[in-house]
C-alpha cells in the first residue's frame, strides 16, 4: 500500500518550471501552477503544496532528466524531506500511450498522472556524493580541453601540407594557447587524483577498478560517476546493459529471426570508453588475447568478440 495522497508532476525548463498536483490521487482535481527556476520559486512551491495539505511525508514528487536545470529543484526538495522520483522522459511518454500536442503544462500533468499509476514501482532519487560530483564536473571539462587541443592541432596539421606559410603564422599565435589548455589538463589530473585520495571508499574502489588489465584512470573515474560509486547498480549486467554491451534476442513467431544485438539505448560515453579498453586489453593482456583469437579461430565476428570483451571487463571490474 503506497504512503502518498498526492502527486506533484514537475516539467523542469531553464527559467521556470510548471507543477500539477493530483489531490489524493483523485483523477478529476488537478492542480497546476507555474513558478520561477530559483531558490524562492521552489519555496513558493512548497508553500502551494501547503494549501493542499502537501508535505514531504504524503506528496510523491516526479520530474524528467534535464540535466542541470533539475539540479535546484533536487538540491532544495531534497533538503526539505522529499520522495523523489527521477524518471527518464522517453520512458513517461511510451507509457502514456498515444499523444497529440504537447506544451510544459500539459507535460507536468502527464508526469503526475505516470507517477500516480506506477507509484508503486517508484525509484526513489538518491543524490550523488559532493565528490562524485566535483570528479564528473572536471571530467567534463577535461573532455572539452582535450577536444578544443586535438582541433587547433589538427588545423595547423592540415594546413602543413598545402600552405606552409600560412601554418606559419596560425602555429605561431595558437603555441601559447595550446601550451596554456595543457597546463589546464595537468591541472586538473592533479585536482582528481586529490578528489579521490580525499574520500577512502572511493579510493579503494578506485584502486580496485584500476587493477583490471585493460581498465585505465579515465574508465575507472567515468565509471565511478555513472554509478554513483558503484552503489547504483545491484549487479553487473544491469551496468552493463547500461553501457550498451548487452546482446538481446530478437525473435517473433517464425518469420523474425534476427541475431542478438546490443541495444541503441545506451550510454555512449561509456560504452566509448569501454571499447578503447576491450581493444587494449586484446593487445596486452595474454588471458584476453588468447581468448580473442579463439573466438575468431571459430570463425565469430571480430566484433562480436570485441563486445564480449567489454563485457567481461564491467564483470571483472564489479567483482
Amino acid at each position: 500500500m503506497s504512503k502518498f495522497k498526492h502527486f506533484l508532476g514537475i516539467d523542469v525548463s531553464k527559467e521556470y518550471f510548471d507543477a500539477t498536483i493530483i489531490v489524493e490521487g483523485k483523477k478529476e482535481h488537478l492542480v497546476h501552477n507555474q513558478f520561477i527556476n530559483d531558490s524562492k520559486g521552489i519555496k513558493l512551491l512548497c508553500k502551494w503544496l501547503k494549501t493542499f495539505d502537501g508535505n514531504s511525508e504524503n506528496t510523491l514528487v516526479c520530474l524528467e532528466h534535464t540535466g542541470m536545470y533539475s539540479k535546484l529543484i533536487l538540491k532544495h526538495l531534497m533538503a526539505f524531506d522529499f520522495s523523489i522520483w527521477l524518471e527518464m522522459s522517453l520512458k513517461i511518454i511510451r507509457s502514456m500511450g498515444i499523444q497529440r500536442g504537447k506544451n510544459d503544462k500539459v507535460d507536468s500533468e502527464r508526469i503526475a498522472f505516470y507517477a500516480m499509476k506506477n507509484k508503486d514501482e517508484a525509484t526513489l532519487y538518491i543524490p550523488k556524493k559532493l565528490c562524485v560530483e566535483k570528479i564528473k564536473g572536471l571530467l567534463m571539462l577535461r573532455e572539452k580541453l582535450t577536444m578544443y587541443k586535438s582541433t587547433l592541432k589538427r588545423n595547423s596539421n592540415e594546413l602543413k601540407s598545402f600552405e606552409p606559410e600560412v601554418c606559419k603564422l596560425v602555429v605561431k599565435h595558437q603555441t601559447n594557447s595550446i601550451k596554456g589548455l595543457e597546463k589546464d589538463l595537468k591541472a586538473i589530473e592533479k585536482q582528481l587524483d586529490e578528489l579521490i585520495k580525499q574520500d577512502e571508499k572511493l579510493d579503494m574502489v578506485y584502486q580496485k577498478a584500476m587493477s583490471v588489465p585493460g581498465i585505465g584512470k579515465v574508465t575507472t573515474l567515468f565509471l565511478i560517476c555513472f554509478t554513483n560509486g558503484f552503489e547504483k547498480y545491484s549487479t553487473p549486467r544491469q551496468l552493463a546493459c547500461y553501457a550498451g554491451v548487452v546482446p538481446f534476442e530478437y525473435t517473433s513467431g517464425k518469420s523474425i529471426r534476427a541475431k542478438p544485438k546490443v541495444h541503441h539505448m545506451a550510454n555512449k560515453k561509456l560504452k566509448k570508453q569501454l571499447h578503447m579498453c576491450a581493444l587494449s586489453a586484446i593487445a596486452h593482456d595474454p588471458e584476453t588475447k588468447l581468448y580473442f583469437n579463439r573466438k575468431v579461430a571459430q570463425g565469430k565476428n571480430k566484433m562480436l568478440v570485441v563486445n564480449n570483451v567489454r563485457n567481461k571487463l564491467i564483470h571483472r571490474v564489479c567483482a
